[in-house]
């Protein structure tokens, strides 16, 4: 047999091969089509239906605004001036009442300057003196260098008598006040002999009695919402108690910084325990804009619509029966129509 007889014998072997190949390619194929439609037809069969019944009672329609804890009374208070802290009258946790020494500087450069002050305010005072007296028979004929030295004299008695004002008032800063009777939440420098700068808080003071929740409403939702307004408030890290409140402050103009337009609203919250509180909490104010009693209600995802309206499947799968809908809660929805207390309603 020469060579292209056995090519021609090769490639009539091969064909079959690859037909065989392809026919269990197929096979398979169709094999995993029908697992996958058998798994999704069991799924289904499997999937519970839902179901409720109607129910009467009362819907209330809410504004749910998120916010955060705050306090009227709440200072971080800091030096006028830099310097070395002397002495630290408090701890974290003390309670101190307004007017109390909390902390002083280093006074030693402060009264120094404060006494130079004065010098100078005593030179000046002499500077002016004889400058009067020298022009003292010359009020009408007064000559001009008279009055520039006499002139001269008095602004830098002005002068000095600022200074010392300035001194003596930061002789005072220097001793740190609390402006209010309160709690001390926080010293940044617990220790005395550290050097400290003015722009740095020193001590954190905050009256646990003024504390209030704040929300912000945006131009759409402020209009709902009026003083006196009664407020639930549920805070992140206390979930499970209900804080009732107040509307007591509603700001007539919106707040800086903000992306849109939104309003500040206060809310004092009822007698608590304030220890359980605490500045910067999070959570969210329910405010009761309506309220319908002893209604028809079902929960919002068993409405559903269609060109011709709002349906709920009654007592069965697939029942349409229209009806009306009322007031719309977060978890209730009120509905009217050829429906009765206790009927069942399927998804």
């Amino acid at each position: 047999m020469n060579n292209k007889e056995e090519q021609v014998l090769e490639g009539k072997e091969e064909k079959p091969k690859k037909s065989r190949k392809k026919i269990i390619y197929i096979v398979a194929g169709v094999v995993a089509l029908i697992l996958i439609l058998v798994i999704r037809g069991r799924s289904k069969k499997n999937k519970e239906i839902e179901t409720t019944t109607i129910q009467k009672g009362d819907v209330v329609e809410e504004l749910i605004l998120s916010g955060e804890v705050k306090a009227t009374e709440h200072a971080e208070l800091s030096f006028s001036s830099s310097g070395k802290v002397n002495w630290i009258g408090v701890e974290e946790g003390d309670w101190v009442n307004k007017g109390q020494a909390l902390a002083k500087l280093d006074t030693t450069k402060l009264n120094a300057d404060f006494q130079r002050a004065r010098s100078d305010l005593r030179d000046a005072d002499a500077s002016v003196e004889k400058a009067h007296d020298d022009v003292k028979d010359h009020s009408a004929d007064e000559t001009f260098t008279q009055k520039e030295t006499r002139t001269a004299a008095e602004v830098a008695k002005d002068k000095a008598y600022e200074a010392v004002l300035k001194a003596e008032e930061d002789l005072k800063n220097a001793t740190l006040k609390a402006p209010f009777e309160g709690l001390v939440t926080d010293v940044a420098n617990p220790y005395t002999g550290i050097n400290t700068l003015y722009t740095a808080t020193q001590i954190e003071l905050v009256n646990p009695e003024t504390i209030y929740f704040e929300v912000s409403a945006d131009q759409s939702e402020v209009s709902d919402l009026s003083l006196k307004q009664p407020v639930t408030v549920i805070l992140d890290s206390l979930s499970d108690k209900e804080l009732t409140g107040k509307i007591v402050f509603i700001s007539y103009t919106p707040k800086t910084d903000e992306t849109g337009t939104v309003y500040e609203v206060k809310v004092k919250l009822d007698i608590v325990d304030v220890s359980l509180l605490r500045i910067g909490m999070t959570g969210d104010a329910k405010f009761v804009l309506s309220r319908e009693k002893d209604v028809l209600w079902i929960p919002p995802k068993f409405v559903n619509s269609d060109k011709k309206g709002k349906y709920i499947n009654l007592k069965k799968k697939n029942n349409k029966v229209y009806v009306e809908i009322g007031l719309e809660g977060e978890d209730r929805v009120e509905v009217t129509g050829d429906i009765k207390e206790g009927d069942k309603v399927y998804d």
